[in-house]
């Protein structure tokens, strides 16, 4: 039966990573031109990374049972059912392009030992700052044929409630369900003072499952984030931003006479099918010294064209103080022609 899964696992990853990328195009009839689906989804804010760890390296982590803490919901809940205590929280700040922050944290507790499961909750929150709204002005005086009225400030918003249990030593599944908010403000639509709310809410769904195959410590994860329904903004319809995810992660020193408790090397390497973007590599690996400093590198988006393909770096401190664990992360991205974006993460668990 174990043998079974694996076979059923490896063939949904082969299904991902083979089929022909007609998902991410499309030829149109008259100009039978290739065209990619880019910026065809909504809400894009859900697929930010928001854990310095994770960013660091490369976002390779649905394998990794390194996230054996409450920070899985961001990525595959699955692995939050590998907690080795019975409390995790943890804080992340994101210093996006644009002037934009990030700011998450999330929460999980594993009652009676794990034989309920572990229970989590997830926030996060998006300030985008403040934008100048203009409006069309047919004035012949004014060449600029607009003007600036006010500005406003956007938010988004996601509170998620996420479950994970394993069934066996080597089999775990996680899901969360989440609120996700987007709200532009109150803004007039004409010049008789009537005024419209510009937002929009929804509820999606992650899930993933997480597998160690028995060969050393090779793990095999699978996640799907944002599924929901198609909403619409004022008479736009749009989808959320959909992506399925298959990793494989191990230590490469297992291959090695190197002492385990001193040393190790995560390597991770994740393909990715998101809804509006043609598939991908995430590619990342981190060396710990004796379990308590970390330094990483990976890379996000290899092999393709975009601005965020440059190489993740990172670094972490993780330590105990008495029954608490306590850990840290920083890691820096190139964003090309944008800003680099750093991220912090903080957290600890008991």
């Amino acid at each position: 039966m174990k043998r079974s899964l694996l076979y059923s696992m490896l063939l949904a990853a082969l299904v991902m990573v083979v089929v022909p990328s007609s998902f991410a195009q499309e030829v149109t009839p008259d100009t039978e031109v290739s065209t990619d689906k880019l910026g065809q989804t909504g809400m894009k804010f859900l697929t930010t990374s928001l854990d310095a760890r994770a960013t660091g390296l490369g976002g390779a982590v649905t394998a990794d049972e390194g996230f054996a803490n409450s920070n899985a919901l961001f990525y595959n809940p699955a692995t939050m059912s590998r907690m080795t205590g019975q409390f995790s929280v943890g804080v992340g700040i994101t210093q996006f392009i644009a002037d934009i922050n990030y700011n998450a944290i999330s929460f999980a507790f594993q009652p009676q030992g794990g034989n309920y499961g572990v229970f989590g909750l997830s926030f996060m929150n998006v300030d985008y700052g403040e934008i100048i709204r203009t409006r069309i002005d047919d004035d012949p005086n004014n060449p600029s044929g607009f003007l600036q009225v006010e500005t406003f400030s956007p938010t988004a918003l996601a509170v998620g409630l996420g479950y994970a249990r394993s069934f066996t030593d080597r089999f775990s599944v996680g899901a969360q369900f989440k609120l996700a908010t987007q709200d532009m403000g109150s803004h007039l639509i004409n010049s008789d003072g009537d005024s419209r709310d510009f937002s929009v809410s929804t509820v999606a769904v992650d899930f993933g499952v997480l597998y160690n195959t028995g060969f050393r410590s090779l793990v095999l994860g699978m996640s799907a984030r944002n599924f929901s329904r198609e909403l619409t903004y004022v008479s736009r319809s749009f989808e959320l931003p959909l992506s399925f995810q298959i990793g494989l992660a191990m230590d490469l020193i297992d291959f090695t006479s190197m002492d385990p408790n001193m040393h190790s090397f995560q390597f991770s390497v994740e393909a990715q099918r998101p809804r509006d973007f043609q598939e991908h590599l995430h590619v990342g690996g981190e060396y710990t010294f004796m379990n308590v400093l970390s330094l990483r590198a990976g890379l996000a988006q290899a092999f393709v064209q975009d601005e965020e393909q440059g190489v993740s770096l990172g670094a972490g401190l993780k330590f105990e103080v008495s029954t608490v664990s306590l850990r840290a992360d920083y890691s820096y991205t190139d964003f090309g022609v944008f800003d680099s974006v750093n991220r912090i993460s903080v957290g600890f668990g008991f």
